[in-house]
């Protein structure tokens, strides 16, 4: 990373503004987060819900999904586990298609774009640009309770990447002071954080509740991981209004918004 270079910065690309790692321009990277605006859905959904399966009208989120894809230069045939080119645009019109059971993609290949949706969970976008590895990751707290970042990293280190040379970019997420949790998922991740400890993740909030720090807990575990924590960039701003992203726990039902990712050619 280039020193006095912001961590984010908001980029208008086509019709929508985005937020963006300029860390990531000089890695080869085209990584970008949509927002709630410059789409085309309505009520709970407006305007630029990404997701399927929330039950907003198919063809409103697919015209949202053909602007999110051209932010990064790109079609809903260019979309893709291990992806490949034979993956693009599976599960950009639908969900039958779609990469099934994964909370991570993971890249060796220019120009395949992929793609996260989130709404309060763990959007994490990871890179070796030496050995020209890409993923993004899914990271609520079932996939931070299964260690999902390491899983990925591992996955990545079998397609040559170095740990200590990945550099990790962490989208907006649910902050921690308004994710209240109870015993099942508190202990979950006690588990998950092993010997790193729980202090730092989980803070008592009465009776049988917990305040769960997502973020924390998957920035530590990124670093057990080997990746140095100078290169882990934390989110901006968290999910919910007041600001511009989708937040589940706020309001159901809602939109999606969506992490992109693209090596360039």
């Amino acid at each position: 990373m280039t020193a006095g270079r912001p961590a984010w910065e908001w980029r208008r690309r086509g019709e929508l503004d985005v937020l963006g790692w300029p860390a990531l321009d000089d890695l080869g990277i085209d990584a970008l987060v949509t927002t709630r605006h410059g789409g085309v859905s309505d009520g709970p959904y407006g305007s630029l819900n990404l997701g399927l399966h929330v039950g907003d009208r198919p063809d409103r989120v697919l015209e949202n999904r053909v602007r999110a894809a051209g932010a990064v230069g790109a079609s809903l045939d260019d979309q893709a586990a291990v992806v490949t080119s034979q993956d693009r645009g599976r599960g950009a019109r639908g969900t039958d298609d779609a990469v099934p059971d994964t909370d991570a993609l993971v890249t060796t290949e220019a120009g395949v774009v992929l793609v996260t949706l989130v709404a309060d969970c763990v959007p994490v976008v990871l890179v070796d640009p030496g050995a020209g590895v890409l993923a993004t990751v899914h990271a609520g707290w079932r996939g931070t309770a299964a260690r999902i970042v390491e899983a990925t990293l591992a996955a990545m280190t079998r397609l040559g990447a170095r740990p200590a040379d990945v550099w990790a970019g962490i989208g907006p997420t649910v902050a921690p002071g308004r994710y209240q949790v109870g015993p099942e998922v508190a202990d979950a991740l006690g588990r998950a954080m092993g010997d790193l400890g729980t202090a730092a993740v989980l803070a008592a909030d009465g009776p049988g509740h917990w305040r769960a720090d997502l973020v924390g807990a998957n920035r530590r575990q990124l670093e057990r991981a080997g990746v140095p924590s100078a290169q882990v960039e934390g989110p901006p701003c968290a999910t919910g209004q007041p600001g511009p992203f989708f937040s589940d726990r706020e309001a159901r039902p809602c939109g999606r918004f969506a992490l992109l990712a693209v090596r360039r050619p």
